[in-house]
């Protein structure tokens, strides 16, 4: 069975992006994108892709999940179709299509999540953001990878939102410090 893997920068504070959306105080450069390039380059969009010079495997993802606002980032730099590499699908029950091969589903995400899930064959499928969509889909998450920021916003989007209280219990897997004060964590969904 595939896996959902909630693959996001974080602020130690708990917070994906400011109060406004914007993520311009993360870390732009720093040792930790060497790792980035080499682990996760699945999740890089085609313009970074392009401007590296880097050619995405689909060994850890062949498919991403976002909603509206996490997908609507790139628009204002004419990013419409931000991973073609990718089944792309943008949650949203206001807007019905975008461009490119991206799918856009006002479906019940733990639904589309499920049938994806249950495909016999691919990679792991990758939650890219938002907040609600992680809430949304909290019980569905296999496995949590985070690039802590050496930041605190204090006020901003969370890295879950909109979830009942309902304490989901998860064990860490790896912990890798730089020397940029970015540490990815990943962590394993505690069985029952």
């Amino acid at each position: 069975m595939r896996t959902l893997t909630y693959y996001v920068a974080t602020t130690i504070d708990g917070f994906i992006a400011g109060p406004d959306g914007s993520f311009d105080a993360f870390l732009t450069e720093g040792d930790h994108f060497a790792a980035i390039f080499e682990d996760y380059c699945d999740t890089l969009p085609a313009p970074a892709l392009d401007a590296l010079g880097l050619t995405p495997t689909n060994d850890r993802f062949d498919t991403v999940l976002m909603g509206w606002n996490t997908f609507a980032a790139g628009l204002p730099a004419g990013v419409d179709d931000p991973y073609p590499h990718l089944r792309q699908y943008v949650f949203s029950r206001t807007h019905d299509t975008a461009g490119g091969d991206v799918i856009v589903t006002a479906d019940k995400p733990v639904e589309v999540v499920r049938a994806l899930k249950a495909e016999a064959d691919g990679t792991g499928i990758w939650l890219c953001g938002g907040a609600q969509l992680a809430g949304a889909l909290l019980d569905e998450i296999d496995e949590i990878i985070l690039k802590v920021n050496p930041l605190v916003l204090g006020a901003g989007i969370p890295l879950v939102a909109g979830a009942a209280f309902d304490p989901a219990a998860f064990t860490l897997t790896s912990s890798r410090p730089f020397t940029s004060g970015v540490v990815i964590t990943s962590y394993e969904r505690r069985s029952a």
